[in-house]
C-alpha cells in the first residue's frame, strides 16, 4: 500500500506551496498514517514544495509527547511497530478539523485523538 494516494500528495504539495509562499494556513489533515501494531500516528498537511519528501504535521509516536513538525516519508516508510509490521495509511480517516485543533486536543490527552 502506498503511504499517499497521488490526490492526497497534489493537496499537500499545494499547502505547501501555499504555505512556503507566507500564507498563514491551518488545514486539515489531508492524511493519517499509523502503526497497526503500536501507538505511532502522523495527521499530514503539507508536503514541502522543494522537497516532497519532507511533510509537516502532527507526530506521535506513541510515547506520550505528540507534537508538530516536519518528517521524513521515507522515513516513516521505514517505521516498523512491535510485531513488525509497516506503517499504513488509514484509508477510512476523514479530517472533520484544522490541524490546530487535533494539536491542542493532543496536548490535553498527551496522544492524538483522531
Amino acid at each position: 500500500m502506498k503511504l499517499i494516494t497521488d490526490a492526497q500528495r497534489d493537496a499537500m504539495l499545494a499547502n505547501g506551496r501555499r504555505s512556503a509562499a507566507g500564507e498563514e494556513i491551518d488545514p486539515h489533515p489531508v492524511v493519517k498514517l499509523f502503526t497497526p501494531d503500536g501507538a505511532a500516528i502522523w495527521l499530514l498537511t503539507e508536503l514541502d514544495p522543494d522537497d516532497p519528501d519532507v511533510a509537516f504535521g502532527l507526530c506521535d509516536l506513541g510515547v506520550g509527547f505528540p507534537e508538530l513538525g516536519s518528517v521524513s516519508l521515507a522515513e516513516i516508510a521505514e517505521v516498523r511497530g512491535r510485531l513488525g509490521l509497516a506503517v499504513e495509511r488509514d484509508q477510512h480517516f476523514v479530517a472533520t478539523k484544522p490541524l490546530s485543533a487535533y494539536a491542542e486536543a493532543a496536548e490535553n490527552a498527551r496522544y492524538i485523538v483522531a
